[in-house]
């Protein structure tokens, strides 16, 4: 099971730590509090060079330069503190930049109301469990081979068909039936790449309809947005 750590800031406190642990468990991840001693706390402002008041944002901040030290604790990281408070907004951007700058951990971030639910964090821990599962893949810089790509939006739905790293075909069509849609783009990118689909190597899917449109076709990548436009 993939072991993101929670480095957060109020969650408790405005009462979304469940909604956190049930979006977690809704992408098969397991939430982790890497364990930091005193001193580990008492010397978080040499290392960020900034001093704060919260005992919660030094813990997060402590917690950050652990798992750059030892990063076998956790495989991905979200920080997260509440938005009304603006010097968490400063130290969660502090921290995202050192476990980023420091590490070759994902990290994402984000900024919580007391009205945040599971659902609204659902795509972010995606992000990071897909950035886990295919970190070979995502780090390429070309394509290779023979593949077709898929985007199910809410409005249009696009297909493409690549060879070594060359667009050879393109469809497009607004989205109606979510399933059908996305036949109808990948059949108009396949005959306009003269490709059948028997040959493709594999297809990926993003967007609104990833989900039902993968299972239909069998994908062998499912990406929410976050990953895909951060290529």
């Amino acid at each position: 099971m993939i072991r993101i750590a929670q480095l957060s800031c109020g969650a408790e406190y405005s009462g979304i730590q469940r909604e956190i642990e049930r979006a977690a468990e809704t992408v098969g991840a397991t939430l982790v509090y890497p364990e930091v001693s005193l001193e580990d706390i008492l010397n978080v402002e040499s290392t960020f060079g900034v001093s704060v008041s919260s005992g919660d944002l030094n813990m997060a901040m402590a917690r950050a330069v652990r798992i750059v030290q030892n990063p076998d604790l956790a495989d991905a990281v979200i920080v997260m503190t509440c938005f009304r408070c603006a010097e968490a907004a400063i130290i969660r951007s502090e921290i995202r930049k050192y476990i980023h700058e420091n590490s070759k951990i994902p990290v994402l971030s984000y900024s919580f109301t007391e009205r945040t639910t599971a659902e609204t964090l659902l795509t972010r821990m995606e992000a990071l469990v897909t950035t886990v599962k295919y970190r070979g893949l995502l780090a390429r810089e070309k394509q290779t081979g023979l593949t077709a790509g898929i985007d199910s939006g809410s409005t249009t739905t696009k297909a493409v068909v690549m060879r070594d790293n060359q667009v050879i075909g393109t469809g497009w069509n607004p989205t109606t039936e979510v399933l059908q849609s996305a036949e109808d783009a990948l059949q108009a990118a396949l005959k306009m790449s003269g490709v059948a689909r028997e040959e493709l190597q594999a297809i990926g899917v993003t967007g609104y309809g990833r989900f039902l449109v993968g299972k239909h076709i069998n994908a062998k990548l499912i990406q929410e947005e976050i990953t895909v436009n951060s290529k």
